[in-house]
């Protein structure tokens, strides 16, 4: 597993990296969710919107590991 990432000489923890990534990953996912009228099943936007980011950062992490 990696620990740490370097950008420029500044170490940053690994699980950063992933979480910059997941941000573009989830919002693509929103919008293909948003497209496909999804949405309107939803109770909590919002908080479906964080579940959701949390799962690209779980698949993200698994597949990097």
């Amino acid at each position: 597993m990696i620990g740490e990432a370097s950008l420029f000489g500044l170490y940053l923890p690994w699980v950063m990296v992933l979480a910059a990534c997941a941000l573009p990953a989830t919002w693509a996912v929103r919008r293909l969710l948003a497209i496909a009228g999804l949405y309107r099943w939803v109770w909590h936007p919002a908080l479906f919107d964080m579940a959701l980011y949390l799962l690209v950062l779980f698949a993200l992490s698994r597949t990097t590991s």
